[in-house]
């Protein structure tokens, strides 16, 4: 499966999507991956690179090119794919670049996979009311965050739609979209600790 186009297609697909800055990638990314593969019966992930994140300060990330070429390289091209397509649709913002992935794939199934931290701060993220409406998540524990998220604003808002895992693609979409927790093995792998003990040399220091 090649790396997706910003025109888009009308293959019938379920698709997880995790986002972030890749700064670099890592295992724990893969990790990440193929967890959601499985669980959630999917036929790819792609790896969403973003060119920018607002909620990140711009100090120590490395260049977009940089960080895309990161995730090819834990990506397999078949089932995790690494794409810039964040980058060709000109949007920065995850709620209105997954608004255009519905239109321009109008018969795929997009997931939006996330780890606990970030359902913790979802609130914080511009337009996350109508992201988690339209589009269904899937949470990855997260060291130190689980339990949070769990009793955080964003679980408490959305809590009339939590399902398991099984059924979060179950049958056609709702007038909400779902989210759930899949049970994993948390991995505490992280960019910052990476870049921090020197193991990518060359890679910008500090930032997240």
């Amino acid at each position: 499966m090649a790396e997706p186009g910003a025109w888009g297609d009308n293959r019938r697909r379920r698709i997880g999507l995790l986002g972030g800055s890749f700064n670099p990638a890592h295992q724990g990314h893969e990790h990440v991956a193929r967890i959601a593969l499985r669980a959630l019966r999917l036929d790819a992930v792609w790896l969403l690179v973003s060119p920018g994140n607002p909620l990140k300060p711009p100090r120590g990330m490395a260049p977009f090119q940089q960080r895309l070429a990161s995730a090819r390289a834990i990506a397999d091209g078949a089932q995790v794919i690494a794409t810039g397509i964040e980058a060709k649709l000109g949007y920065r913002r995850t709620e209105r670049t997954l608004a255009k992935l519905r239109r321009r794939f109008p018969r795929a199934r997009f997931v939006f996979v996330i780890g606990a931290d970030n359902l913790w701060q979802l609130p914080r993220w511009g337009g996350w009311e109508r992201l988690a409406r339209h589009t269904p998540l899937a949470v990855l524990p997260r060291p130190g965050w689980t339990r949070k998220a769990l009793h955080g604003k964003a679980a408490s808002v959305l809590r009339h739609w939590r399902r398991r895992p099984g059924q979060l693609l179950a049958g056609p979409p709702g007038r909400h979209a779902g989210w759930t927790l899949i049970p994993a093995r948390e991995n505490a792998l992280s960019s910052t600790d990476l870049r921090s003990n020197g193991h990518h040399p060359g890679w910008p220091a500090g930032g997240d």
